[in-house]
């Protein structure tokens, strides 16, 4: 989590923050695609980005991965790029770039000095209108994704800790599978299905084109429209995901890792779609109960007891469900149900009683700040800019989301931690060390 400002800069900050509004302008283009600019003279920078709205969950059940896979796939090379140029065209140009996937959506970005703005505009839409997608392309990338998932999965310490949450939480919904995928996957996909997930999923009017930074407005709005209108709209996308049962008996489930010594125990819940005003205020109380060493659970078992090495609590809002995970490694010989006794004791005092008023202050000051520094870089402006378009279709609730924390209430807080943080309504996860499987 990002740091705390002082209390006199917090001060400050908080004062300015009707001055610091994104102002953007947004149109849409013939083909579909939805454009959002920015300006922001203050440093001769300019970040373009493309949000695609595809992600793990668009995936079919026996092709996991895939889009993830081009998040990779998209960078070998162009009709006009040759294969492998082009991070060389970009770094050789002054800029940096770089890509990341989720169950929800991918996005590509570049940062680039702003005389090279339409070096960026010409790169995303050669990956838009001129991918060469060939089984040289795809068989090199499914060597990279391969490493990729050795290191950071297979032989990474808890590794698997959140693939073994979902598959447990989810039994309908394809939030059960992991964005990285099945190597056997991949391995068994034809060249046909990684053209037809491209031609699907990669088109304009799924996907939001951002430039924000040392721009003219006039002049980018023209480059924009030459550069993108020429790419054909694909046909609509129709998503109607399997509906999740409610979750009424605790679940229990146990996993193991031959990659940790250190067990560690999580109790999850199934939550709402980011999209609602109950996720806010989850974001609101896991903030309260781990978001620093002043934090409850934190200052209890941490600091005081000493009973666990790690805790912590994370709504992990996504567009259709969430989940909510509080999580804890013990320290010493201190058991996995002894911790969760001690998290159940601070979610049932959240359900009994309000926070306190000086609590409740800290959690919206500390608010206040994220959004200061939300919006304090270019980067981050783009980024917000095209997710609150895709998901909430409404671009300037850049400027008013914080709004909706601010309204939120101590009495709401109560009811929320009613309402959805109950023992029937959740998963207890053991993930333990491999050699302690009988």
């Amino acid at each position: 989590m990002k740091h705390f400002f002082t209390f006199l800069a917090l001060s400050f900050a908080v004062q300015t923050l009707q001055a610091q509004k994104v102002e953007f302008e947004e149109f849409d283009l013939d083909n579909g695609l939805h454009v959002i600019l920015h300006q922001d003279n203050g440093a001769p920078l300019v970040t373009t980005s493309v949000l695609y709205h595809v992600g793990a969950k668009d995936e079919q059940a026996d092709r996991t991965g895939f889009a993830h896979f081009f998040e990779h796939l998209l960078f070998e090379g162009t009709k006009n790029i040759e294969r492998g140029e082009w991070f060389g065209i970009v770094s050789s140009n002054g800029g940096r770039n770089n890509a990341y996937t989720n169950d929800d959506f991918t996005y590509y970005y570049e940062v680039f000095p702003s005389n090279n703005l339409e070096l960026g505009l010409w790169l995303e839409s050669e990956r838009m209108l001129h991918p060469i997608i060939n089984q040289i392309g795809v068989d090199t990338q499914n060597e990279v994704v391969k490493e990729e998932k050795r290191l950071r999965v297979d032989n990474s310490p808890y590794g698997r800790f959140l693939e073994n949450v979902k598959k447990n939480l989810f039994v309908k919904h394809p939030y059960q599978h992991t964005t990285i995928g099945e190597m056997e996957h991949l391995d068994a996909a034809s060249l046909d299905e990684f053209l037809a997930f491209n031609k699907k999923y990669y088109v304009p009017n799924n996907a939001v084109l951002v430039v924000a930074g040392d721009i003219d407005l006039a002049k980018t709005r023209k480059m924009v429209t030459d550069y993108f209108s020429a790419v054909p709209r694909g046909a609509d996308i129709e998503r109607n995901f399997a509906k999740e049962d409610p979750i009424v008996e605790q679940i229990t489930a146990k996993a193991y890792d031959p990659n940790i010594q250190i067990p560690a125990v999580v109790t999850a819940y199934r939550m709402p779609s980011l999209k609602t005003r109950d996720s806010k205020v989850l974001d609101m109380i896991s903030t309260y109960l781990s978001d620093g060493n002043s934090s409850k659970l934190y200052k209890k078992m941490v600091d005081e007891k000493k009973m666990a090495l790690q805790v912590g609590a994370l709504n992990f809002s996504q567009e259709d469900y969430g989940m909510y995970l509080i999580y804890g490694l013990p320290l010493g010989d201190n058991s996995l149900e002894s911790l969760v006794s001690e998290m159940d004791e601070e979610i049932v005092k959240l359900q009994e009683n309000l926070i306190s008023e000086k609590d409740y202050q800290k959690l919206q000051n500390k608010f206040e700040s994220d959004f200061v520094n939300a919006n304090a870089s270019v980067e981050g402006i783009a980024n917000s800019l095209a997710e609150y378009y895709t998901f909430y279709g409404d671009t300037n609730r850049i400027n008013t989301e914080i709004d909706v924390y601010r309204s939120i209430t101590r009495e709401e807080i109560q009811q929320i931690a009613q309402k959805y943080l109950n023992k029937n309504q959740r998963l207890i996860l053991d993930y333990l060390p491999e050699s302690s499987k009988n």
